[in-house]
């Protein structure tokens, strides 16, 4: 009897092991914490802004922002880049998973044309346009300069080589009948341009950005400055032949001493992302976005021109489809 006893004992202490077990397994996660969950991965989303005096670093910290407070899982962070031609290039390789890149730039790599002949980029596409970035031709009071025309000759700040402000200046001028070869082509960046305008070295800028621009009103504390206005004929010229510029006017006021409305024409920022964002991803990026616009608006003026209603506007890529799917709902 006593060894029956036993033998039962034993079957009931196994029994009540292998269910302890059992238990034990439904509370307990891989590190062996009893009542844990394992936690989800984080999701990293490197944002390509500009240079950090520019319009594209505030708000891609603003959108960065954005997307770590509304879509779980998230961690999404802005660095500063040499801007559209280099995010372009970024997205490529998948340094970035977002960026910012102006319409002009993406419809060139996407096309593999100007600064991207022969090196075509597969699988760019857009989460939205955000606001226009305006090709501004600046001279000083003093130069002389009342046109376009009037450039031959001159010291012409064209833009960076390769960069899109250089093609927006190249495709103006020849609307104007005017090459390089009637002017003195200066291949600098804002900053080297405004610093030449100011020391006298530079007769006239092109400069594109989102007005006011930092660097033209920095110009006008010192300087009577002096924009160049299009007329209706170059724009229509330039709108027909290139599918990415818009009919814009620079209201008077802009800058100090601008009595009156400047005509140009002008390119559009993009967000720009690639076929390897998920669908869902770029819906919940894209919302996000676009129902937290006042934190776009708080971090640079032109955050203001930011709109559900403009986002499809001048569009020179593909729109991703998880995008397409949150501007479709109403």
């Amino acid at each position: 009897m006593v060894t029956k006893s036993r033998g039962l004992l034993v079957l009931l202490l196994v029994a009540l092991l292998v269910l302890a077990g059992c238990g034990g397994k439904d509370k307990t996660t891989s590190q062996g914490q009893p009542g844990e969950q394992k936690p989800a991965a984080k999701k990293f989303i490197n944002i390509a802004t500009g240079g950090t005096a520019g319009t594209y670093y505030p708000l891609g910290g603003a959108i960065a922002e954005i997307l770590n407070k509304n879509v779980s899982g998230v961690s999404a962070s802005a660095q500063s880049t040499g801007a559209s031609v280099a995010n372009v290039n970024m997205l490529k390789d998948g340094s970035v998973d977002l960026a910012f890149v102006q319409n002009d730039i993406a419809y060139y790599a996407a096309n593999g044309t100007e600064m991207f002949q022969g090196k075509k980029v597969e699988g760019l596409k857009a989460l939205a346009t955000l606001y226009p970035e305006t090709v501004q031709i600046v001279t000083l009071e003093r130069s002389g300069i009342k046109n376009v025309g009037d450039l031959k000759g001159k010291r012409v700040a064209v833009g960076a080589s390769g960069s899109g402000t250089e093609a927006n200046a190249r495709q103006i001028l020849e609307a104007h009948g005017i090459t390089y070869n009637d002017i003195k082509p200066l291949y600098l960046s804002f900053a080297e341009a405004a610093n030449g305008l100011k020391d006298g070295s530079v007769d006239a800028a092109f400069v594109t950005a989102g007005f006011p621009t930092a660097a033209i009103q920095d110009i006008a504390a010192q300087h009577r400055v002096v924009l160049l206005t299009l007329s209706d004929e170059v724009v229509e010229k330039l709108t027909k032949k290139y599918p990415f510029y818009t009919r814009i006017n620079i209201p008077a006021g802009t800058y100090p001493n601008q009595a009156k409305d400047v005509t140009a024409v002008a390119v559009r920022a993009m967000l720009v992302a690639t076929d390897k964002m998920d669908s869902d991803l770029a819906y919940n990026i894209t919302k996000a976005i676009f129902t937290n616009l006042e934190r776009l608006q708080s971090a640079h003026a032109v955050g203001k021109q930011i709109s559900k209603a403009s986002a499809t506007e001048g569009l020179s890529i593909p729109l991703h489809p998880g995008a397409e799917k949150f501007f479709k709902e109403k």
